[in-house]
């Protein structure tokens, strides 16, 4: 019964509510719906499952595409964890990442910056961690070629993105909402591939696995998780 209400409340806001708040204007919208709907969207207890199998992962100096509001942060394996940097262009999420940083007292550098231009050099970092952000991303190609960048040879990229499905009538639908749904949700496309944008950046994909996640409404549920090595 939860599952359905939770999907049902999904589609209500989705193709009803929000277009309804979006009539307010771009700034309240941005700054006072966005941010929720992100950090309820993305706080699912499937999400944060899928969150456990990458984070811990992740080496030495850490950069965190996408930090968001932090849902990340307390997964983190800090005997093996130099440094994290929070990388997210949101003031108002990384607000709410601080709060959270420090709820599991967690020392992490934020850098109110685009993924598609991270100020940080060439060949620096171990490890680039990337979970349900490069849907949002306007260009992924462009972030995936800065991360394989900033990345030492041998540093891997540890990912957990939602993207297009394997099944014909619900790639139909994530094709369609995409028209407008990026609109309402900050920018998230359903309908990206993966593991292409992936390989294409010239990052070498070592593990790759695939689900439905429970519960989820499926245009937006397919989920891929992994490694990739630069």
């Amino acid at each position: 019964m939860k599952k359905f209400v939770f999907k049902f409340s999904t589609y209500v806001s989705i193709f009803l509510i929000l277009p309804v708040l979006k009539l307010f204007g771009k700034k309240f919208y941005e700054s006072k719906v966005l941010p929720k709907l992100l950090t309820v969207l993305c706080n699912t207890k499937p999400n944060h499952y899928q969150r456990k199998k990458v984070v811990p992962l992740a080496i030495g100096d850490v950069v965190e595409i996408g930090v968001g509001p932090g849902l990340n942060l307390q997964y983190y394996n800090l005997d093996n964890v130099n440094k994290i940097i929070g990388i997210d262009p949101s003031d108002e999420l990384n607000k709410i990442a601080k709060k959270n940083a420090n709820k599991v007292n967690l020392d992490i550098e934020f850098n109110l910056s685009s993924a598609e231009s991270i100020d940080l050099p060439t060949s620096s970092v171990d490890s680039v961690v990337c979970t349900f952000s490069l849907c949002s991303i306007p260009n992924p190609q462009k972030a995936l070629k800065e991360i394989y960048r900033i990345l030492k040879p041998g540093g891997k990229y540890y990912y957990c993105e939602h993207g297009i499905s394997p099944d014909l009538s619900t790639r139909v639908f994530q094709n369609v909402t995409n028209i407008f749904y990026p609109k309402l949700s900050g920018g998230c496309h359903a309908n990206r591939d993966i593991p292409k944008l992936i390989s294409e950046s010239g990052l070498k994909i070592l593990e790759k696995d695939t689900m439905y996640l429970p519960g989820s409404v499926k245009f937006l549920g397919f989920n891929y998780w992994g490694v990739a090595i630069r």
